[in-house]
C-alpha cells in the first residue's frame, strides 16, 4: 500500500511540476504553530517561554514547532551554556527573507477573504 501511495505522490508531483516548489514550501512551514512561531520572531531572538507566550502554544506544540523550522533552516537555536542554560531562537536568512512572503500573503489574505465565492 505504501509503494501504491508513492507512486500516486509521484504521478501528482509530475503532473503539477511548476507547483511542486511551493507545496515543498507550504508543507515546511504551513502549520498555523510554524507561522506564530516565525511571526512572533520578526520582532528578534526569543527564549522558548518568551514564545510560548507570543504564541499561546503548549510547550509540546511549540516544541515540535521549533524542531521543525530549525530542521528547515528558517530558524536557529542558539544555547548558552553558562548557569543557568538558556535557549535562543531568531530567524536566519532564509526565515527573515520567509516576512516578505508572508506579508504579501497577509494582504492577498485581507483583500479576499470575506470576498464571495464566484
Amino acid at each position: 500500500m505504501a509503494a501504491e501511495t508513492a507512486d500516486r505522490q509521484a504521478s501528482v508531483e509530475r503532473h503539477n511540476e511548476a507547483a511542486c516548489p511551493v507545496v515543498r514550501a507550504i508543507d515546511r512551514i504551513g502549520t498555523p504553530w510554524r507561522l506564530n512561531v516565525v511571526h512572533a520572531l520578526a520582532g528578534g531572538e526569543m527564549r522558548f517561554n518568551g514564545l510560548k507566550e507570543a504564541t499561546d502554544a503548549r510547550s509540546k506544540t511549540l516544541s515540535d514547532a521549533l524542531d521543525a523550522l530549525v530542521e528547515h533552516g528558517i530558524v536557529d537555536r542558539r544555547m548558552e551554556e553558562a548557569a543557568p542554560v538558556a535557549v535562543y531562537y531568531s530567524l536566519t536568512p532564509k526565515g527573515r527573507a520567509l516576512l516578505d512572503v508572508l506579508d504579501e500573503l497577509d494582504d492577498w489574505a485581507r483583500e479576499w477573504e470575506d470576498a464571495a465565492p464566484r
